[in-house]
């Protein structure tokens, strides 16, 4: 039932039967069979059917949240009893906010110092997306936010706070500035992430507490985009010095603390609230309690 399961959080998740069989590695028959031999071990219909997918039944959404429990216990029971034959070893999957991806190789460096048989994918998704993978397992942990849109039922570890910064290139307005309020930043050309990720709706809305809109004349999701445009010296943005500084910008780009308010927002690791974790996730809680510790 197992592998039945699965398929169904797959098909669950992808809401069409051709990808889902696609991302199963089998055929759509197969998938729609394993389906239907599912019902019939329940007793119940999961699957809204018509000419294509139309969404799961009550039960099919309840026996979904069974099968997330089931399916991440099953793989918790795999990993343990290969550790205690093994050691520490496998894939650990992480869906980080672009803002925090300069700051990953400070969590993989020595984690996979104590454990090399350890390896990683590190996707770069909004606060929303990672939140969404962990829920379908599609990750095992994610770096997000903590204190400033809901996070759900998971477990945290604060690693650092953001502080903003004005990141403009000398010799352009407020550039030889010691500090820069929110209302001065109004009139400047501005590079922006898109709104979909929660950094930008962190900056709206200080932009809105300072009583102005802001008019980026740029938007991206792309962290490399936006530092590109900035040194060309014709834009400025608004990001958190860390992540700056992580780039190497030369000397004359500036890096100028927004003040009035100071702005500090959390940044931590998150994986599902359950017990037990994974011996990877463990281990990987454990690493980012250490860093945050150390800092």
């Amino acid at each position: 039932m197992i592998d039945k399961l699965e398929y169904f959080l797959v098909l669950a998740r992808e809401q069409h039967f051709g990808r889902a069989a696609e991302d199963c590695g089998i055929s759509q028959p197969t998938l729609s069979a394993a389906i239907r031999q599912l019902e019939d071990q329940l007793g119940v219909i999961l699957i809204n059917r018509g000419s294509r997918f139309q969404g799961l039944t009550p039960e099919g959404q309840r026996v979904l949240e069974w099968a997330r429990r089931i399916v991440a216990d099953t793989r918790t029971l795999r990993e343990e009893m290969r550790a205690t034959r093994t050691g520490l070893a496998g894939h650990l999957r992480l869906a980080v906010i672009p803002t925090a991806l300069s700051m990953v190789h400070r969590l993989t460096e020595p984690f996979q110092a104590r454990h090399p048989a350890v390896t990683f994918q590190i996707l770069s998704r909004n606060s929303l997306q990672v939140l969404s993978l962990i829920e379908n397992l599609e990750v095992d942990a994610g770096i997000t936010y903590l204190n400033d849109e809901p996070l759900g039922r998971v477990t945290s570890v604060s690693l650092y706070s953001e502080r903003y910064h004005l990141i403009t290139a000398s010799g352009t307005p407020l550039a030889d500035r010691d500090n820069v309020r929110w209302e001065e930043l109004a009139g400047l050309r501005l590079c922006l992430l898109t709104p979909d990720m929660q950094n930008r709706r962190i900056i709206n809305q200080h932009f809105t507490e300072a009583g102005i809109e802001p008019k980026p004349t740029l938007e991206s999701n792309s962290m490399i985009v936006l530092f590109s445009h900035i040194r060309t010296g014709q834009w400025a943005s608004i990001m958190p010095r860390n992540l700056a500084e992580s780039f190497g910008f030369p000397e004359q780009i500036r890096m100028i603390p927004i003040v009035e308010p100071v702005a500090e927002h959390t940044v931590g690791l998150v994986a599902t609230h359950r017990e037990p974790h994974t011996p990877l996730v463990s281990a990987l809680l454990h690493q980012a309690k250490q860093f945050a510790e150390a800092r």
